[in-house]
């Protein structure tokens, strides 16, 4: 017997029992009364929601975090004629690559970066095919490791539906076009640099530990570490595990936009600076979160306006007088020391203190070796998929890459591996010379080697080390801060050591 049916019959024999004269005391019908109150909310929270979803007319594709195909409701055979014992227990990588079941589709986008996107898909069930649009949702154990995706559809057809307020539907498009952000923000998409955070040092767990801890809050985060160790994965966890996870996710690159146009950009301008007047980034993140990307290279005069911002939650218009109320929660990220900053006069010692409430370091990937070896098999998974190549390691391969210092981190070794994935013969396995050929070293203990003097050795040393940042970052300033040393040192050694740049 259905429970809720159950339930009406255990309500009703309760609600019989209360309404009957005799041997029942008042007290007793109280709380006979109260039960069959209880009964009836129970029953409303406890909806049957399998119930629910097989009668939407939306499709329903659900997997788990490896992809392997759980579950499609029966609009989803009805929309695309995919019947369930095509897909139900095979893997969606398979399925896309093999048979042309289908293609496109968002599962396998949200498993590899574990973020809501928004894709087309096209099946090949019938003659001609048919085109849907599909969103597709993460949802994650308590532990954040992927537990399924859930992906719903609708054919691209049912858009005739919207013919009546097609006028409309375009207006309300363009607008949403005129508004977007330029390209250094980033809102809501796939287009996010979407990666998790893969490993199981004790630096990691402590980090996971303080996003449990912080996210649910509208506490400002201030996240740092060198280039390249994943600042911004770890600011997407929390964005991901806070109550704003449905609202706007605006990313700002302070150091991607001109001074000249940073603040416009920053707060927006009204009519009377420029014609026609724009939304600022700071607005379409109201009600949402704003992550400030390179908060170290934010001028000092705009330095002012953001520390009032963050403190009165309020923003006036370049060109405007009048000041707007905002509800924002603020990430920031620095590969900078803000403290070495404040003290040298380029940065604001009270906003630091208003960016640092909540500070989380994130390590270098040679203080967390142990998380190499996972890292590798990660990354190594999603180059085997994306461009169909069969890869190993040998033992002393992976030795190597675990016993490497990585000055460039994570984002180095993942572009290690994908050149690994992409220039090694089809079926090989990756040897440990081609390996050592593509860091750039003779042996892994290349720095041990005899040489003729010291300090031939630190000049030695001191080359390569720059190399290597310079391979790893995108100017001469970027390598100087991972290096922890100025522009002009760089330029100097560069000349010293007739290195090429890249």
């Amino acid at each position: 017997m259905d429970r809720h049916i159950r339930l009406d019959t255990i309500a009703e024999k309760l609600e019989a029992l209360c309404r009957q004269d005799g041997p029942v005391s008042g007290q007793a019908a109280q709380v006979l009364s109260e039960a069959v109150d209880e009964l009836h909310a129970f029953q409303r929270e406890n909806l049957d929601f399998h119930e629910i979803v097989e009668h939407v007319d939306h499709s329903i594709f659900v997997t788990d975090g490896e992809g392997n195909v759980l579950y499609v409701n029966p609009a989803y055979s009805q929309n695309t004629n995919v019947q369930p014992e095509d897909v139900l227990g095979r893997n969606v990588f398979d399925i896309v690559q093999e048979g042309r079941i289908f293609t496109g589709g968002a599962s396998c986008d949200v498993i590899q970066n574990r973020k809501r996107v928004f894709r087309l898909s096209t099946t090949y069930k019938t003659d001609p095919p048919l085109m849907g649009y599909t969103v597709g949702v993460p949802v994650f154990n308590r532990d954040g490791s992927l537990s399924k995706v859930v992906v719903s559809s609708r054919p691209l057809s049912t858009l005739k539906l919207l013919q009546g307020d097609f006028e409309q539907f375009l207006h309300n498009l363009e607008e949403i076009r005129k508004r977007e952000p330029v390209s250094s923000v980033n809102e809501n998409s796939s287009t996010l640099e979407a990666r998790p955070m893969i490993g199981h040092s004790k630096a990691l767990n402590g980090i996971w530990e303080k996003i449990r801890h912080v996210a649910a809050s509208d506490a400002t985060v201030l996240i740092t570490g060198e280039s390249g160790v994943g600042k911004e994965v770890v600011a997407d966890e929390v964005y991901r595990h806070s109550l704003r996870n449905n609202r706007p996710y605006i990313k700002v690159n302070c150091a991607a936009i001109p001074a000249s146009l940073l603040e416009s950009e920053l707060f927006g301008y009204d009519k009377g600076a420029s014609a026609g007047g724009k939304a600022g980034l700071f607005e379409l993140a109201d009600g949402g979160t704003l992550l400030l990307d390179e908060i170290g290279d934010l001028p000092l005069d705009l330095q002012a306006k953001l520390l009032r911002a963050i403190q009165n939650r309020e923003i006036t218009r370049v060109g405007s007088t009048k000041a707007r109320r905002l509800d924002i929660r603020f990430l920031s990220l620095t590969n900078s020391n803000l403290r070495e900053k404040v003290a040298a006069g380029t940065f604001r010692s009270d906003l630091f203190y208003r960016l640092n409430v909540i500070p989380i370091q994130i390590p270098p990937l040679r203080a967390r070796p142990e998380d190499i070896p996972e890292l590798v098999e990660h990354f190594l998974e999603i180059y085997r998929r994306k461009y169909q190549r069969s890869i190993t390691l040998t033992p002393k391969s992976m030795d190597i890459l675990t016993r490497y210092r990585w000055p460039g981190n994570v984002r180095e070794l993942e572009n290690a591996l994908e050149y690994l994935a992409l220039c090694c013969p089809e079926g090989d396995v990756v040897q440990e010379s081609v390996v050592l050929d593509l860091l750039r070293q003779d042996t892994v203990d290349e720095a041990l080697q005899p040489v003729s003097t010291l300090g031939d050795a630190v000049s030695h040393y001191e080359k390569t080390l720059i190399e290597q940042a310079l391979r790893n970052t995108n100017s001469m300033r970027s390598a100087a801060e991972a290096l922890g040393v100025n522009v002009s040192t760089i330029s100097r050694k560069i000349k010293q050591y007739n290195i090429h740049l890249p």
